[in-house]
């Protein structure tokens, strides 16, 4: 069989012996149909000694013309950090819980895969978003986020209080434990469990959703993704909260400190087999179709 793709890099998560023993059918597969087999640093901790070469994530995905993702949604957020900066296709076999993101069950892997080498698939493109930290006139910390970028307090009991403006126009001033600024991919994540609405991952939109808010008129808010917002946050010499990126990359904030949140320009072109159905994934992972 012809593949339309002739360069794989595989990625994964570390330490199962489950995703050890997928790895190893992934690679004998691609083998077969005679495609090159790139591993980034934590595909290659689950072989003794790999023929494969090995490269860092970035490398891999200049050099790859569809990356293969091992794991389940933590992975693939993870990965998709770096892969949507080369605009690599991304194809998620799932090994985690939900699976969101990774829709590829391990026991359909080699039927899907080789429909989707014979280009038989279906393309979706994700917004992911960029963060930035200033202290004073300096950047001080900066991340993408393919689901959310979160401002949380740090401290156990204490909330935080931050001013929020859209395209330098004044939204709100909120205290709470936090504020959670979501993706459409994000909004069925943290956003979500604080109350905020699904959003069809098409929308070219953002919500804004405020963590246990003091006020309790302070509601999800859904903006378009065009804007810039920027969050101030205020307080005293012990003021002390985070920044989260997906829940992985996070940075401690001051008072003063200034979050400017934008639309990232390149987007993660996320790979499905034929036949994908949106409303279907959510209807089995949130198990709408259960009966009491």
């Amino acid at each position: 069989m012809d593949s339309v793709f002739s360069s794989i890099g595989l990625i994964s998560k570390i330490g199962e012996p489950v995703v050890t023993e997928t790895l190893a059918r992934l690679t004998a597969q691609l083998a077969a149909h005679g495609l090159r087999v790139i591993l980034d640093d934590s595909a290659a901790t689950h072989f003794s000694q790999p023929s494969e070469p090995v490269m860092e994530r970035a490398r891999l995905a200049a050099e790859c013309d569809l990356a293969i993702v091992v794991g389940g949604d933590g992975t693939m957020l993870n990965a998709a950090r770096s892969l949507a900066e080369a605009e690599v296709p991304v194809l998620g076999v799932n090994l985690g819980r939900l699976g969101f993101l990774t829709d590829v069950s391990p026991d359909e892997m080699q039927e899907r895969l080789d429909e989707v080498l014979a280009g038989h698939y279906e393309e979706e493109r994700r917004t992911l978003i960029h963060a930035m930290v200033i202290r004073g006139s300096e950047t001080i910390s900066a991340s993408d986020a393919l689901n959310d970028v979160v401002i949380h307090k740090w401290d156990i009991a204490r909330m935080i209080e931050v001013d929020t403006w859209i395209d330098q126009r004044f939204l709100n001033s909120l205290r709470a434990d936090g504020l959670i600024v979501s993706t459409p991919t994000g909004s069925t994540a943290y956003a979500l469990s604080g109350g905020g609405p699904i959003l069809d991952p098409a929308l070219e939109a953002l919500v804004l959703v405020p963590i246990c808010p003091h006020t309790l008129s302070n509601r999800p808010i859904v903006v378009s993704d065009q804007v810039g917002i920027d969050i101030l946050l205020h307080g005293n010499d012990t003021t002390r909260a985070q920044i989260t990126c997906d829940g992985q990359v996070n940075f401690g904030l001051v008072a003063g400190d200034r979050v400017k949140i934008h639309r990232k320009p390149q987007q993660l072109r996320l790979i499905h087999p034929k036949a994908h159905d949106h409303f279907d994934v959510m209807r089995k992972k949130l198990r709408w179709a259960e009966q009491p």
